[in-house]
Formats: structure tokens, sequence, C-alpha cells
């Protein structure tokens, strides 16, 4: 697929543009702490490429106009118990992990559901455009600590910037403005106003340490500016384990502020619980009457196998009864396949041994590092053939994305890298809602993810791929071999 703009450039103006690119980036908190140089003072530019990548427009605007009905499918599987025990009733016994978060759950559940029952679900639904099928597919939907919004958000006027220097005007009209930050702040502005009590607090629930700090403290600056009453605070799990108190009325409190709204941008790893404290104060938050970011139940939603009992033919319909917006959410669907002790899940074993290659194998893990893929797959099923830890993992068929060129711009690289790369396009959306009734369901911006075309994961936060922004063409422009 040919780069927005013909490649390779001159290199007196590669330069140019790298310097004027980089010193955007640092001067619009498109940046990172360093983890292998952490300084709490300190911000490097985030891995970006230097051009806006080619992405289908009808393609691009079909997964806009899905985001709403995405929110509401998945805000309705997050409400389903039924449904969520049968998908995870394999995963709970083997996955020690979403075992604890099914514990939680059920805990809730067994004392009558959830003393708030507003949610409010910060989400992204992650496509590659698949040449085999010339369509977008979906490769995971993301419930948890969405990230990314904020500083994609500002990339893209970094890359209009870069574009415009280069002597290319007339192709701004055709990268996209990016409202996710303005979008995603507003969603738990909402949510505040919802709670109704002006001295209450958002908590941003963080990380020990966090690297992706501009990503977070941006939509703090935003929450401010877009409603200056708010007061947001920062605090980690095992804080709130220590500090944290439930009072008589289920009201969170921690250090002197009541808690309207909890955003998680931590919670989705089993090393951020490191003790018992840490699994207390998540149950206390999912007891309180806070408005969690995601609640318990949406987090279970977004599960690898829930995304693929999803798949499975008549449980779309399950959820939604407009035809055209069911056969749209099936179009979306790649290939996944159970690995249970069953007879399904043995065939898609013998699929994966047979054909590595063709597959992608994905536990129950979010934030990235955790698939197996190609011919790691292999010996990988067979360590785990006969043990109940098979039933942990889904199956997922490989998306053929098309290839295109542009340069790497990484900190602490002088020159800036020509590579073969391929995109993911995350679309980001909102909702507010019970399980009677849906209260906001918006669409509110996107991301492009680039990474190298021979690498297997692309996570920036792991240092592993590059922000982008996309830049639309006609589909015939793309996979043309």
């Amino acid at each position: 697929m040919d780069p927005c703009i013909p490649l390779p450039i001159p290199n007196e103006q590669l330069e140019d543009l790298v310097e004027k690119a980089k010193d955007y980036a640092l001067m619009h908190g498109i940046c990172m702490r360093q983890k292998d140089k952490f300084d709490r003072d300190a911000l490097h530019f985030a891995p970006f490429v230097l051009f806006p990548t080619p992405f289908p427009r009808d393609e691009y605007n079909k997964a806009v106009e899905l985001q709403p009905i995405l929110n509401e499918l998945m805000h309705k599987v997050a409400h389903d118990y039924d449904f969520l025990k049968e998908s995870l009733k394999h995963a709970i016994k083997v996955d020690d992990f979403t075992g604890r978060l099914w514990y939680i759950y059920e805990t809730i559940m067994s004392e009558g559901g959830p003393t708030q029952e507003l949610d409010v679900g910060l989400f992204r639904s992650d496509y590659f455009y698949c040449c085999g099928s010339k369509g977008i597919k979906q490769v995971e939907f993301n419930t948890i600590a969405s990230s990314f919004g904020c500083v994609t958000s500002k990339l893209v006027q970094a890359h209009k910037y870069v574009v415009a220097e280069a002597g290319r005007g007339d192709l701004l009209k055709d990268i996209p403005d990016n409202g996710a930050l303005e979008g995603l702040s507003g969603g738990l502005i909402e949510a505040w106003k919802i709670y109704d009590k002006p001295q209450s607090a958002i908590l941003f629930l963080v990380e020990d340490v966090t690297y992706n700090i501009c990503d977070q403290k941006f939509h703090e600056f935003e929450i401010r500016r877009q409603c200056p009453e708010v007061y947001v605070i920062r605090k980690t799990l095992t804080e709130l384990g220590n500090r944290a108190e439930m009072k008589e009325d289920k009201c969170l409190w921690i250090d002197g502020h009541e808690v309207a709204v909890v955003y998680m941008r931590c919670g989705y790893h089993p090393d951020q619980y490191p003790t018992e404290k840490e699994w207390e104060a998540r149950l206390m938050m999912e007891r309180s009457l806070a408005i969690k970011s995601p609640s318990i139940s949406y987090h279970l939603a977004g599960t690898k196998k829930v995304q693929q009992e999803l798949a499975k033919p008549g449980q779309v319909e399950r959820f939604l009864g407009d035809k055209a917006q069911i056969e749209s959410v099936r179009d979306i669907f790649t290939g996944l396949y159970s690995l249970d002790h069953d007879e399904v899940g043995n065939k898609s074993y013998e699929a994966a041994i047979r054909s590595p290659e063709k597959f992608v194998l994905k536990p129950q893990r979010e934030g990235g590092g955790n698939n197996v893929y190609g011919a790691d797959i292999k010996p990988f099923l067979e360590k785990i053939k006969d043990s109940e830890e098979r039933n942990a993992y889904i199956l997922m068929d490989r998306i053929q994305p098309p290839i295109t060129t542009n340069y790497m711009v990484r900190p602490g690289q002088a020159k800036a890298k020509l590579v073969d790369v391929i995109s993911e396009l995350g679309i980001f959306g909102y909702v507010i809602g019970d399980k009677h009734s849906i209260h906001t369901n918006k669409y509110v911006g996107q991301m492009l993810r680039t990474k190298l075309s021979h690498v297997d994961e692309g996570g920036v936060a792991a240092g592993l791929g590059a922000l982008d922004s996309v830049y639309l063409v006609d589909a015939g422009r793309c996979c043309l071999t």
C-alpha cells in the first residue's frame, strides 16, 4: 500500500521534518516516561511515525458508525448474568485472575446486585483492515483502561503540521480530527454530574509507577477545563486498600474525599494485585455507591472468552434486535475458536497444530505482550494439551493487513528509520446506563497504532509499536498485491 507521501524523501527534508515533529510532540505533551531510565521529572516523546498512515475511508466510517452499536451490545452482555457465567465457566476454574474477578462479581450478585446500578464504560474497539475479506475485522474490544485517547488526539494535529510543512496541505482534508480526549473526559464528567454531589471527586485509579503519564494527566486537565468545579484525585489500589473506607451509606471515601466516579487505569493485570489488600480494595469499590469505569461486570464482558462466545451463531441476536445492526456486527468478527476439552475445542486444537501460522493464541489478559503467535503456538499448545489450562485460551484467525512504509521516530535514536509497517485502528466510545436502560451512548474518537510488519506484538507503552493517525483513502489503494 502506497504511503500518503511518496517515500523516501531527501535526507535534508527528512531531518528538518523529524526535528519539527519531535519538537511539536515535546511541546504538546505527546510524551511518556521512559521505562529503562525512569525519572519522575523527565519526559520523552512517545514513539510515532512521521506521516499519517492510509486507511480505507469506507471501512473507517463503518467502524465509527458501529461504535454505538458495539457499546450497546457490550452493555447488554455485561448485564446478562447467565451469558457471562456460561462464557466464563471453564476459564474461571483454570485462570486464577479471571477466577478472582468472577468471585467479586458473584459476591456482588449474591448480595442483591450492585449498590450503584449505573455504569460508565469508556470503550475502545480495535480493528485491522483485512486484505483477504476487504473489510475491517475486530481484534478485540477493550472495556478497561483503554489508553492513548489523549496523545493520539494531539498527534493528529502534529501530523497535520508535518504534512503541511512537507508542502502537502492538499492532504489535510483527509486526516480526520480526533475528539477522543474531549469525549472520554466528557463521559466521566457526565457520570460525576449524575452522582450529583458537588463536593465529590473523580478518582483515577493508577499504577504504582505511571509511564503513560501524559495520556492520563491530560484527561485530568480536560476535565477541569470542561467543568472547573470537579476535583480529580489519583490513588493506587494499594492506597485504596490502606486508606479508603466505605461508610454505612455505602459511599466510598479516601483521604477526606467522597468518590463519585472511579476511572480505572490499572487493575487489569494480576501484577497490579500484589497482596490480598488490593483485592479487598477492589471488592469494597464494587460494593460502594461510586460509579465505576469499568464495573466488574464490564470488566468481565471484555474478556477474550466472552468475545469468542459472542462470535458463535445466534449469540449477537440474543442482545440486539435490529437485523441490519446484527449483520453489521457479525461482519466484523473474524474466526474465534474455543480450545475447551470437548469436540469443538479439540478440532480447534488440531487445526492450530497443523497450521499455527494461521492463528493467534490469546489468554484472558489485557495490556499487551500476552498472545502467542506463529511457530510458538505448536509447542505451547502441546505443553498444555491435556491440561485444564487450555480452557483459559481462545484461538483467533490471524488477520492479514496491508503493508505500507513510513518513518518510525523513537526517542534516543538519531535518525528516523524507513520501515515496513502495519496499522491497527482503535475506535473510542462511551456508554452510561444500568441494567434497565442506556442513558448516553456515543462515538468520541479514534487512534491508530503502527508496528513493524514482521513483529507480532505492537504495544506502544510496552515499547513495541508507535503512535499514528489515519489518512483516509479509497479502498482500491490498499492490498494491491
